[in-house]
């Protein structure tokens, strides 16, 4: 009510003013001389001139208002849109809002929500190259989720949970390959083996970080390890029997203690070398 009353105030000192102006004018025109009709021509000049200014700013007023219905009804139609793409409620009006407040608050909100649609295709984009890294080195199926589409919140949600259950999958995969990679190691130099495969040379000489770590690269090293134990515990067997027969050829033989200790580096242990040793003839 105080704004129409102002309003109301400004139009009546517009008139005021208009006739003031007025008035002035058929002053001037009178000490002048200015015959009557040709008072009232120019009265119609400026009365046109008033008309036609007047009709200007109406019509530039009117053109605004209908920008303004424009740009409400295209942020109304963008605002739907998004809504549905981000899987929000439909955005509440406020009812006794002017045209001018009304374009600006859906603007405001637009802004908003392409911010966040931003940011969740921004997170979506982030999650799956990080989701492609981690497949890539376990050798699994990238995560499904419409990359077209803007991802809900709950969305998001189970996907970076989904990462975090494959990044302990990975850590575990790691400390499971590191831990039967170092097994390995020790048996091929125990056998003095030397790796004669392509996997075999992946696993002991490949950077750790650069090892796939799927199912079947772990299940591939823990039979590797398996067999290699194998020829390990077949190699201490018969390590085991030749020091036994050596005993027994000493103490046939009656060779001294001094003599024997010269084979004490070659009486423990099971490795490759100390194997071919033990095979060579005794002293007599």
């Amino acid at each position: 009510m105080r704004r129409n009353g102002y309003s109301e105030v400004l139009a009546a000192e517009s008139v005021a003013c208009l006739n003031k102006a007025l008035g002035h004018l058929r002053d001037i025109w009178e000490e002048i001389g200015i015959p009557e009709e040709q008072r009232l021509q120019r009265t119609e000049v400026v009365k046109k001139h008033i008309k036609g200014l007047l009709d200007m700013m109406v019509a530039e007023e009117e053109n605004l208002k209908e920008r303004l219905l424009k740009s409400i009804a295209m942020c109304r139609k963008e605002l739907d849109t998004l809504c549905k793409e981000l899987q929000l409620d439909p955005f509440k009006e406020e009812e006794e809002s002017t045209i001018l407040q009304l374009e600006k608050d859906l603007r405001t909100r637009l802004e908003v929500m392409l911010k966040q649609k931003r940011e969740r295709k921004q997170e979506l984009k982030t999650l799956q190259e990080r989701d492609q890294d981690l497949c890539d080195l376990l050798c699994m199926t990238p995560y499904s989720i419409d990359s077209n589409s803007v991802p809900s919140l709950e969305e998001l949600d189970c996907f970076r949970r989904h990462l975090a259950a494959l990044a302990a999958e990975k850590e575990c995969r790691r400390e499971e390959f590191i831990s039967v990679k170092r097994q390995i190691i020790l048996c091929m130099e125990e056998l003095d083996h030397v790796p004669d495969t392509s996997f075999e040379r992946d696993v002991v000489c490949e950077d750790e970080d650069a090892f796939c770590l799927s199912t079947e690269n772990i299940a591939a090293l823990k039979e590797l390890l398996q067999q290699l134990e194998t020829r390990r515990a077949l190699n201490e067997a018969v390590c085991s029997e030749l020091r036994s027969r050596i005993v027994e050829l000493w103490d046939r033989l009656k060779v001294p203690v001094e003599e024997r200790e010269a084979f004490a580096t070659y009486m423990t242990g099971s490795k490759a070398k100390t194997r071919k040793a033990v095979r060579k003839p005794c002293p007599a």
